[in-house]
């Protein structure tokens, strides 16, 4: 059975920022500023307005989601509650954890969204339904 998490275990994550008149950077690191293994990362761009990503939540898979570009919003829903995390710095990253569900929304023009996942690609990790979703969050209450 899938222990249920509340949109309240998902948090915004400062990473490194290091001025430079040239420009600043921000570097990220495995198990010290993201709290898993890093077993992949993608990234979602040329989004068209209007448009949705996401949409599902995951059995396994653990996300940190960044705007490296632009801005966008990710809505939460643990099936009870939900809330809404406007992302428009690329030194900020908003964990996921598994079994929330998350839906990225209102794309700037040029945004991308980076995504550092602790799973490899796995469709069966998917829960692309919200009606199964909800079902499954009932049983694990």
């Amino acid at each position: 059975m899938n222990s249920v998490m509340t949109i309240y275990a998902a948090n915004l994550i400062q990473f490194p920022k290091i001025l430079d008149p040239r420009g600043n950077l921000t570097f990220i690191e495995q198990e010290r500023h993201i709290p898993f293994e890093i077993a992949r990362v993608y990234w979602i761009y040329d989004v068209p307005g209007g448009e949705q990503r996401g949409g599902h939540a995951f059995h396994k898979q653990e996300e940190v989601i960044i705007a490296l570009s632009g801005s966008f919003d990710v809505l939460l829903d643990d099936g009870n509650a939900q809330k809404i995390v406007h992302l428009n710095r690329a030194y900020h990253g908003l964990f996921v954890p598994k079994m929330l569900w998350r839906r990225m929304q209102n794309f700037s023009t040029n945004s991308v969204a980076y995504v550092i996942a602790s799973c490899g690609y796995d469709e069966d990790d998917y829960v692309r339904d919200y009606k199964k979703y909800k079902s499954i969050v009932r049983k694990s209450e």
